[in-house]
């Protein structure tokens, strides 16, 4: 998910992490119990042909993709909907006092059909959709949040729960199972439990609608994206581009219906990798507003109008759980805790940030000047001229490097083999297992004893039915209570190689690539008793800091010469060019932290609104909260507008989107111990492991970084690493 923060430029683009469809949130609930109204046992209705009917029987219970039809899913997740209803019925009217035993255990064991079908079917809503996966992910969505009201709003439950959790220090439980009593109550406190009955109705309403909305949120923005595609007539105007790109944009075309023509593919962020190397202006302006332009066209595939009102009834909703607004609700259980202290962590960057990017601003002026190109720099420029700011201050050539960088040799002899001198892991890949799209591969995950410890799947490829970004999620969640241990998937959005040509890709797709498999290793390492609590099941601003403190890795010399090879002579990359990626590191930070930043800021400002406040105009509102804080550079637009924002409108990152630059204090921070202690070795990652990646949401999270770090988190190493440390800092 240019990246949440990543690229050489290295974090100049921030990375999604784990994709989170409003069928899968919990918390966000919804509608009425009418269709929830019998408790008594559910004759299940589901045919034992249903590949959901039962866990499946391949490895680990991997998905059988080639038995699965979309047809399968709609049946699966309302009967799993039913079921979970009266399991949790029978746990809510248990004539026995409440106990662990009896009310924390049933419920984290409830919904396991549910549960099988929802992950395949978040998966494929997100990296392989179709209109049929569309329309059933619309219909079932307020389906879900109603069967996820029913729970988090039932008053019997939830005085089961309270009456175990006013007794968690009396019951003599193990600290992960209190840990558990602890994160229930906490997650139906801040669902509405706690409500009148009329309020619970009220909030229903307003969950129903919210399920509605961002649904259809990312339905509307993955059709402008895929509209908003540039087409491209006269070859000259892709002046710049290596001959793979312009075969690749050829291609897409083709498969579009187009010929003789040139289809340029959007990213979901505003900047577009492609504009680096485009040297046609006017063809540069046209990706450009294609892109910040592309769910504002005044048709249906127009976000403005639900983004409007999605962020009233937030309001609304946190304004009936007694906030004063939506941040102040959602941050309650994240590390920050509240919108002040994010407030005040982001103010510690505005300034440095803004004044590098305005340096950097000059610096690219000075350039186009230099060049007689009698203009002013616009965004559209920026990609294109830093690139050559790039080369002059670092003699340093995306296209050059590029040659040493072929995807494969990247995952197995980079990504993998990291992971294997921090932590003993060996992979290998396996063809037997079904797959859900012919790119993607799957390896069997092995421990340092030779234990198999989980499945890896990994589809690395663009599609236009796919979401933009990347991301990594479970298929299986780890569970020694039930017995199950993690299927991982990572998703990116690499453009594909022509027939017969490698895939090459930039230093910014490795950076994506380590992220991305940080998540995985924080899922890999899941050691967890309770689902609920295991592997990236964190908070927010805690989930980003295994993925990015893992991009540290990409640059390691041990890890870099293993992996940067040249795909036709087998050549090491040059010693010069790595010290070049190296001194380019901190390059163009201002940027690309101001981006991100400003991205946060925007997040911040729609979800601190009171309730009674009424805003008519997305773009407008967008430019004063820019203003406001400081962050309205022209020539640095946000890493996301409000219209594209698809992490905090449909993607669980609402009030959520600081948690990459709060993640990247954290991991900075992390990183600077490995240095201190001798960097990469197997003690040290075998420690990381222990105390970090295998922990889950088992303990608190504040207290888990201390533990390792020795001392709070401290913004100087981020800073620092960004080249952004004031001077006398």
């Amino acid at each position: 998910m240019k990246k949440l923060i990543r690229k050489v430029r290295t974090y100049k683009k921030m990375k999604a992490l784990i994709y989170i469809p409003i069928v899968a949130m919990l918390v966000s609930s919804v509608a009425s119990n009418n269709a929830f109204s019998q408790t008594k046992a559910v004759q299940s209705s589901l045919p034992a042909t249903n590949p959901f009917f039962a866990k499946s029987k391949l490895p680990f219970q991997a998905p059988n993709f080639s038995k699965i039809k979309i047809s399968d899913f709609k049946p699966a997740m309302e009967q799993g909907m039913k079921e979970k209803l009266v399991e949790i019925e029978k746990v809510a009217n248990n004539p026995a006092p409440a106990t662990f035993a009896n009310t924390l255990l049933p419920l984290e064991k409830s919904g396991q059909l549910l549960s099988r079908a929802s992950h395949v079917f978040n998966l494929l809503t997100g990296a392989n959709t179709s209109p049929e996966l569309q329309k059933i992910e619309e219909e079932e969505a307020p389906k879900l949040a109603a069967s996820n009201d029913a729970m988090y709003l039932n008053t019997k439950l939830f005085k089961r729960i309270s009456s175990v959790y006013e007794k968690r220090d009396q019951l003599n439980l193990d600290p992960e199972s209190k840990r558990l009593v602890e994160y229930y109550y906490e997650q139906f406190e801040l669902a509405g439990a706690k409500l009148s009955e009329a309020e619970k109705e009220k909030l229903k309403t307003l969950n129903k609608e919210e399920a509605s909305l961002t649904t259809k949120f990312t339905s509307q923005l993955l059709a402008a994206t895929k509209a908003g595609a540039v087409v491209i007539s006269d070859k000259a105007e892709l002046a710049g581009l290596s001959e793979g790109q312009i075969a690749s944009a050829a291609q897409n075309a083709s498969a579009n219906g187009m010929t003789g023509k040139w289809l340029l593919s959007l990213q979901n962020t505003t900047q577009q990798p492609l504009l680096g190397s485009m040297s046609n202006r006017k063809a540069r302006q046209k990706v450009f507003e294609a892109s910040v332009n592309r769910a504002e066209k005044s048709d249906a595939n127009d976000t403005r109008t639900g983004i409007l009102r999605l962020a009233k009834l937030r309001a609304e909703k946190a304004s009936l759980l007694g906030f004063k607004n939506y941040a102040a609700w959602k941050l309650k259980d994240q590390m920050a805790q509240t919108p002040e202290a994010v407030a005040q962590f982001m103010a510690q960057l505005v300034p440095a940030a803004t004044a590098k990017a305005e340096q950097e601003s000059d610096d690219i002026q000075a350039v186009i000047d230099q060049q007689s190109g009698g203009f002013k720099l616009e965004p559209w420029d920026w990609e294109y001229y830093a690139e050559q700011v790039r080369k002059a201050k670092y003699d340093l050539d995306e296209a050059e490097v590029k040659p040493y960088l072929e995807l494969d040799n990247v995952l197995q002899k980079g990504v993998f083999y990291a992971a294997n001198q921090l932590y003993g892991l060996t992979f290998k890949e396996r063809k037997d297992l079904p797959v859900y799209q012919e790119d993607v591969r799957v390896f069997d995950v092995f421990d340092k004893d030779g234990s198999q410890i989980a499945l890896f799947y990994c589809d690395y490829f663009k599609r236009d039915n796919k979401a933009g970004g990347a991301w990594m999620s479970n298929l299986v969640e780890q569970s020694k209570l039930m017995g199950s241990k993690p299927i991982i998937y990572n998703v990116c959005n690499f453009s594909k190689p022509a027939p017969n040509q490698p895939a090459l890709i930039s230093f910014d797709d490795v950076t994506t690539m380590f992220h991305e498999f940080g998540h995985g290793l924080h899922g890999l390492f899941a050691n967890a008793q309770y689902a609920s609590l295991s592997g990236a099941n964190t908070a927010r601003d805690f989930v980003e800091f295994p993925s990015q403190f893992n991009e540290h890795w990409a640059l390691d010399p041990l890890v870099f010469k293993n992996y940067a090879i040249h795909y036709k002579t087998h050549e090491l990359m040059p010693q010069a060019l790595v010290d070049k990626i190296k001194k380019a590191a901190e390059f163009d930070q201002g940027y690309a932290t101001t981006e991100a930043v400003a991205a946060a800021e925007l997040d911040l400002q729609w979800h601190t609104l009171p309730a009674n406040t009424n805003v008519n105009d997305v773009d407008k509102f967008e430019a004063e909260a820019l203003k406001r804080t400081q962050l309205d550079l022209a020539e640095v637009p946000p890493r996301y507008r409000s219209s594209y924002f698809l992490h905090i409108w449909s993607n669980g990152y609402a009030a959520g989107y600081y948690a990459y630059m709060w993640t990247a204090m954290l991991e900075n921070d992390a990183y600077s111990w490995f240095k201190e202690h001798g960097g990469l070795t197997r003690e040290n990652g075998q420690r990381f492991r222990d105390m970090i990646l295998s922990k889950g949401n088992t303990e608190n999270l504040n207290k888990l970084f201390l533990d390792f770090r020795g001392h709070e988190p401290d913004i100087k190493p981020l800073l620092q690493n960004r080249g952004l440390l004031p001077t006398g800092y």
